[in-house]
């Protein structure tokens, strides 16, 4: 590969654009399955299983948004959603008080728990079922190289 050339290669180009269409495509098809099956967005999904999955039920804000890849101002939207449906509560930090904690309620997790299997199937059908076991773990590889790659970008501002 030519190291001075502003363009993509044939290999990169078609790289790219396979990306891009998982990038686009995978958001928009899981918020439409789980739009019509539960009511909810990937994102509003994706904040109550991460909840789910801290120790009590329990993340700072702060950390919960950026686990979701995330801003805080479109986190703290969803939250106002969550608490008015009594899915999550919101307190003050009891060990840092500039800080706000996320729980996650006994009604967010029953959601969670009605929402997960059509939305775990749809993941799977889209994007495990047409891998093999190798290209899976290759893919593994290369995603958490651009992902930690990205989040540095992101960490920097």
């Amino acid at each position: 590969m030519d190291m001075q050339s502003p363009w993509l290669d044939d290999e990169q180009q078609d790289l790219w654009q396979a990306l891009l269409t998982v990038v686009i495509a995978l958001p928009a098809t899981l918020d439409r399955q789980l739009q019509r099956d539960a009511g909810i967005s990937n994102f509003e999904y994706g904040v109550l299983a991460r909840l789910s999955m801290a120790d009590e039920a329990t993340m700072r804000l702060s950390e919960l948004a950026r686990v979701c890849d995330s801003t805080q101002p479109r986190l703290s939207k969803v939250m106002d959603r969550f608490e008015t449906r009594d899915w999550v509560t919101r307190r003050p930090d009891p060990g840092d008080g500039r800080y706000t904690l996320a729980t996650l309620t006994d009604a967010g997790r029953q959601k969670l728990v009605e929402s997960a299997p059509e939305h775990v199937a749809q993941v799977k059908r889209l994007v495990f079922d047409p891998l093999t076991a190798a290209q899976r773990r290759h893919l593994t590889t290369a995603l958490t190289r651009v992902a930690a790659t990205l989040r540095q970008e992101l960490d920097r501002g």
